[in-house]
């Protein structure tokens, strides 16, 4: 069961009252829901703020404002995110938070040890920091956050207590506010043709070789890194299963983005059928005036047919299909 964060946090408060707080916590959900801001608030909640609460107008208490996680990290709380340049997590970073966590907080305080997009740890990283899942130290905490919890060790899943966000699918970030647009200015230059079905498939792939070229040179970044650390203290095999490692993982982040693209590309469609059944809750306001005259241009009928096709094509891309022409001939079907 997935929950909104306030509901998450009126669990973790109940279960801190009662004295029966876990040590560790996964919380996972997309991008937007909530995930480092509850964070935040659990940090708050066993750590209180020394800043007192103030009154407001009607002689009430205000309560302390969350601050973003990063302004809470301390002596006794540490904030770990990917900072390579291949964006891992590495051994090196975990050792350093597990020295923070063995460490004693003055007047009680609680440790606390954040790992945010924790399946970003690499290897080594992960077994270090299954190592301290298993023996935590006393008057510790320690919160997992990521959008991708099946990528983390079963291992580590198992020793932590799950929370799942609901909502922040944040269609427009991380690229989605620029492929609407582009999707937007095509459309605008015509719809429902086979030229202009195959313009749209232009732009979609474009940002797909984007995501293709981004992710090939993280691979590429993590690869040389490990190479660089160990090649004078391991095998040339073990370096050779590292690179198909890396090659796997970049593949696996592709397919991640490309499914997200996918969920923008379907609400811009589904943005269309509901501006032509005068229907609310659009995903992409700001594009309705552009999309309206589309709309209006097309029967209900043929943009439910549209929305079919596109996902007839993502479950076609699930399978071993050829990519390139699976898209050729999806967006023929969805969009000429």
């Amino acid at each position: 069961m997935a929950y909104t964060e306030e509901r998450a946090f009126e669990l973790l408060s109940s279960a801190y009252g009662r004295g029966r707080l876990a040590h560790a916590f996964l919380i996972s959900g997309a991008k937007g829901a909530g995930k480092e801001h509850l964070a935040a608030r659990a940090i708050q909640m066993v750590n209180e703020p020394d800043e007192p609460a103030g009154m407001n107008l009607f002689g009430e208490v205000e309560p302390v404002a969350t601050p973003p996680l990063d302004e809470l990290e301390s002596g006794w709380v540490r904030v770990v995110r990917p900072r390579m340049k291949s964006r891992r997590i590495g051994v090196e970073e975990i050792r350093n938070l597990e020295q923070t966590l063995h460490l004693a907080a003055p007047g009680g305080a609680m440790k606390v040890g954040v790992i945010v997009e924790a399946d970003r740890m690499n290897d080594q990283a992960a077994n270090a920091f299954l190592k301290t899942l298993e023996e935590p130290p006393e008057h510790t905490m320690l919160i997992l956050l990521t959008a991708n919890p099946q990528r983390l060790l079963p291992t580590i899943l198992s020793r932590c207590v799950r929370v799942p966000l609901i909502g922040g699918t944040a269609l427009l970030e991380e690229g989605g506010a620029d492929l609407v647009a582009a999707l937007n200015q095509a459309a605008a230059k015509g719809f429902g043709t086979p030229v202009s079905a195959l313009r749209l498939k232009a732009i979609f792939t474009g940002f797909l070789a984007a995501c293709r070229k981004s992710v090939d040179a993280a691979a590429k970044a993590a690869e040389k890194e490990e190479t660089a650390a160990y090649k004078d203290a391991t095998d040339g095999t073990w370096l050779k299963e590292r690179e198909a490692f890396h090659k796997a993982a970049a593949e696996a982040e592709y397919l991640e983005l490309r499914n997200r693209l996918f969920d923008v590309l379907l609400a811009w469609m589904a943005d269309l059928l509901r501006l032509k059944v005068g229907g609310g809750g659009l995903d992409f306001p700001d594009s309705a005036d552009k999309l309206k005259e589309i709309a209006m241009q097309e029967t209900e009928t043929k943009l439910l047919q549209r929305l079919e096709a596109l996902d007839s094509l993502r479950r076609t891309l699930e399978t071993n299909a050829f990519e390139p022409l699976a898209i050729e001939v999806g967006f023929l079907k969805a969009f000429g």
